[in-house]
């Protein structure tokens, strides 16, 4: 008995061996690299919050303010009355960053998948470098301090960051198929968890001579790998004249790796060779367009689940080390490397559960697994002792199951949604597709910064908590028509094996 194209796959694993080339590994390596980069300096930010709302608090009313410092200097940049309303303008400026990343991320997927993909990284790498220098080391040097011009520069370095996450997920789309796409993109997708590590440790070493030489390290080390991305990065196989994706001799893989995720296993051929785009007399693959790339099954459910996911995982990201210390009381520097942990879960979280739907062929029920644990650690790490080993067992723990998801989303799934069936042919659809999951969902991730500080100083961090537990839960909820549709496949599969047997 024939068995339908989903079961005469090549194994993921020799698929993947096969193709690779030591092209492959440095493209892997420096697109993870770059994002680590840019996530490093964002890592920054929230790292050294409590030390800025310091500096921006009068002395009467702040306890950590250095006693032999002279009055007049120290009240010279206060910018509000009291610590709760810094903690505000802190909360309120996450907000402005995310907004502004989530409108670039919309406008950058576009420009990547029609300008150089290696141009408008190391771009928006250095630019956004410059301006972190600006915002956190300048300004301090200066004694300049000025609320509306912190919003400005936050608005400019949330555009120029945009430009990140849909070029290095486009460039490994062009060079990564499906066979084994999981594991690596879940591998590969630990760069901002990397990120957020190295940033932490960055700043943790340097914010004993002040928090500007926090921005001035990571600014420096981001506008380096800027360059280096711009003269060392291949975005596509052809430029070293290998074979692009689904051009393969034997069109085995490939031929699953632009299988639809929501299409149907046993549609008709003439159904198969459709295309949104009109094929290009040149054969030069055209750019999809936006509303065209919202149109592609999945896109949009994916983009919903991910805006909740997000707010909660980028809360964490934002908030965590400022949370260890508000409501623990632990030092600046030891809630910074304390918080490294939920990074660490993220890490091994998203390489598992890659790997597990690379053997499953399938994604939404491993996520669907995934999150419904993920409501069992918030609820647990929301009444974590004070305790520093048992809060980074527990932080791993809940790292795992809600970083691991998010950058399964962010990453693989998002380069599985850019080359499905409906736009086979073209790799300038991925940079567009990822730029609206990922926009989507920094426009949750923006307006729950401000929420949770809202939550916070309103009704406790309890309540925090039982917020991330109502939109992991509504991420559940999105997905779930895909996970109902990837079960009835599975067991689908499975009684078409056991006739085959």
């Amino acid at each position: 008995m024939a068995l339908p194209g989903s079961l005469r796959r090549q194994p993921a694993n020799r698929g993947l061996v096969s193709h690779c080339t030591h092209h492959h590994i440095v493209v892997f390596l420096l697109t993870f690299f770059s994002y680590s980069l840019l996530h490093a300096s964002r890592k920054t930010f929230s790292n050294v919050k409590v030390s800025i709302s310091s500096q921006w608090t009068p002395s009467c009313l702040n306890s950590t303010a250095p006693e032999l410092r002279p009055y007049e200097l120290w009240n010279s940049s206060h910018l509000f009355p009291n610590a709760e309303e810094a903690t505000l303008f802190l909360g309120t400026l996450d907000t402005i960053f995310l907004f502004s990343y989530a409108v670039g991320l919309f406008v950058s997927g576009i420009v990547g998948d029609r300008l150089n993909l290696r141009w408008v990284l190391s771009f928006g790498m250095c630019s956004s470098a410059l301006v972190v220098f600006f915002f956190g080391t300048l300004t301090e040097w200066l004694h300049f301090y000025n609320k509306w011009f912190y919003c400005c520069l936050w608005v400019v370095n949330g555009l120029l960051q945009s430009t990140g996450w849909p070029c290095v997920v486009a460039v490994m789309g062009n060079w990564f198929g499906k066979a084994g796409r999981g594991f690596v993109f879940g591998l590969w997708s630990a760069c901002a968890s990397v990120g957020n590590i190295l940033g932490a440790f960055l700043a943790s070493c340097v914010l004993k001579y002040g928090y500007e030489y926090a921005f001035l390290v990571t600014a420096s080390v981001q506008f380096a790998g800027g360059v280096v991305v711009f003269f060392g990065l291949l975005t596509s196989p052809k430029e070293v004249g290998l074979p692009e994706l689904g051009a393969d001799e034997d069109g085995g893989v490939e031929e699953d790796a632009n299988r639809p995720l929501m299409g149907n296993d046993d549609a008709d051929d003439d159904d198969r060779n459709y295309s949104i785009q009109a094929t290009d007399t040149d054969n030069q693959p055209k750019a999809i367009g936006f509303f065209q790339a919202c149109c592609l099954p999945g896109v949009v459910l994916y983009s919903l689940a991910y805006a909740c996911l997000k707010l909660v995982n980028y809360s964490f990201f934002f908030w965590l080390p400022f949370y260890l210390s508000n409501n623990f009381g632990w030092k600046e520097a030891e809630a910074d490397q304390l918080s490294i942990w939920y990074d660490v879960g993220g890490i091994i979280g998203g390489t598992i559960q890659g790997l597990i739907s690379d053997v499953l062929q399938k994604r939404a029920p491993v996520l669907a697994i995934s999150l419904l644990f993920a409501v069992g650690s918030l609820f647990g790490y929301s009444r974590s002792p004070n305790s520093k080993p048992i809060n980074a067992v527990i932080m791993a723990i809940t790292g795992f199951f809600i970083g691991g998801p998010s950058n399964m989303i962010s990453s693989a799934i998002s380069a599985d949604l850019g080359r499905q069936d409906l736009v086979k042919g073209s790799s300038e659809a991925l940079a567009t597709v990822t730029g609206i999951v990922d926009g989507t969902g920094s426009i949750g991730a923006a307006m729950g910064q401000y929420l949770v500080s809202l939550i916070q100083e309103n009704l406790g961090w309890m309540w925090v908590f039982y917020f991330f537990i109502l939109m992991t839960s509504s991420t559940i909820l999105f997905i779930s028509p895909l996970i109902v549709r990837e079960i009835k496949l599975l067991l689908h599969e499975r009684r078409l094996r056991m006739l085959a047997e």
